[in-house]
């Protein structure tokens, strides 16, 4: 079984919008993007129906839908014609029904509730955290390293402690 597939265990009170907007993000993810951002989506709806009290007891769920994924493609540049895959908010919108500017709005409200940004790592695809230096810093000593350039033991722990995102790097080896 596909551990990104896995049904999320939420309380009960939201598992049913949870799950619609679920299946609606994973539809669209599946005929417009790729299963990352699939995956990403589903990450966040789980983040956000956690939350207490869930913001996604209150509104239209399409909309919400469409807000996860806009936020979702804004912090991974969904937007910028040379990502690939790409889709303009002009074409989101109408590939969701959602105004643009409901979908924004939604998604600043997502934004604001979970404090997120471009370095809100577990929100981000693969390819980006892995070129963000930003990712991989810590502090080793008391001096600012980059943890890929660390012995593997010592990138296991700050994996452990969360400190880096949890990818698999080559060059952990120690040999670079």
């Amino acid at each position: 079984m596909n551990a990104g597939r896995e049904a999320p265990k939420l309380p009960k009170t939201i598992k049913p919008c949870a799950d619609l907007i679920l299946s609606l993000t994973n539809q669209f993810c599946a005929e417009h993007l790729d299963e990352e951002y699939a995956s990403l989506c589903r990450h966040l709806v789980v983040k956000l129906a956690r939350k207490r009290p869930s913001p996604l007891l209150r509104g239209d769920l399409r909309i919400w839908a469409a807000a996860v994924i806009y936020t979702i493609g804004g912090l991974n540049f969904l937007f910028d014609r040379s990502q690939q895959p790409h889709l303009t908010t002009d074409e989101l919108s109408a590939l969701t029904g959602v105004p643009k500017s409901t979908m924004a709005n939604k998604a600043k409200l997502i934004r604001d509730t979970l404090k997120l940004n471009h370095f809100s790592f577990e929100f981000l695809r693969r390819e980006l955290v892995e070129r963000n230096p930003a990712a991989w810093l810590i502090l080793f000593n008391g001096v600012l390293v980059d943890a890929r350039m660390m012995p593997p033991e010592v990138q296991e722990e700050a994996r452990r402690l969360g400190l880096i995102p949890d990818l698999p790097l080559s060059g952990e080896d120690g040999q670079g």
